[in-house]
């Protein structure tokens, strides 16, 4: 193929390949990478792995365990809450509880935690081998263009200064000789 795709384009299409929202093209492209590159394979399998099982948990009709209670409803519900911190500390508190006494509670929490190192890897080091780090140039050529205005005010400043102190000298010796 002559588009050879990288790893860093295939991590950032990863997420459509695994929910096979990708076109044909570009889907094959993937397919070879993935053929060729044992880590962006071993990628794909976690995440094929974390996405099956995230869909699964929505097909629990059918597996109606002792531990698939209106408890641990509430604690998926939470679940998203409760992994980026967004939940007070009482309700913190009882999601733990939750994933302590109930294994599929428990195996949830994993599987985001999983999924949450995994796309923090991806991310880091996609932007680790990025060769510019674009946030730091704007902000230098930010703070440039402020040094380079502040200089240019104080430069005005001085020059109307001058001429003042000149136009005050010279009407004081002119009054002074004439």
């Amino acid at each position: 193929m002559e588009n050879q795709l990288t790893c860093n384009q295939v991590i950032a299409l990863m997420s459509f390949y695994v929910e096979d929202k990708l076109n044909s093209r570009l889907k094959e492209y993937v397919d070879d990478h993935l053929r060729n590159c044992p880590k962006c394979r071993e990628v794909y399998m976690q995440s094929k792995k974390i996405v099956n099982h995230i869909m699964s948990l929505g097909n629990t009709d059918n597996e109606q365990t002792p531990y698939h209670t209106k408890q641990y409803e509430d604690f998926r519900h939470n679940l998203s809450a409760y992994i980026d911190n967004e939940l007070d500390e009482n309700e913190s508190i009882r999601i733990k509880k939750i994933a302590i006494s109930n294994p599929l509670a428990r195996k949830d929490l994993e599987d985001m935690y999983s999924f949450k190192k995994l796309l923090h890897d991806s991310f880091e080091k996609t932007r680790t081998e990025s060769k510019y780090d674009y946030s730091k140039l704007i902000i230098n050529k930010l703070d440039s263009k402020t040094n380079s205005n502040e200089a240019e005010a104080f430069n005005r400043l001085l020059v109307a200064f001058t001429v003042l102190i000149s136009v005050i000298v010279f009407g004081f010796l002119a009054t002074l000789y004439f």
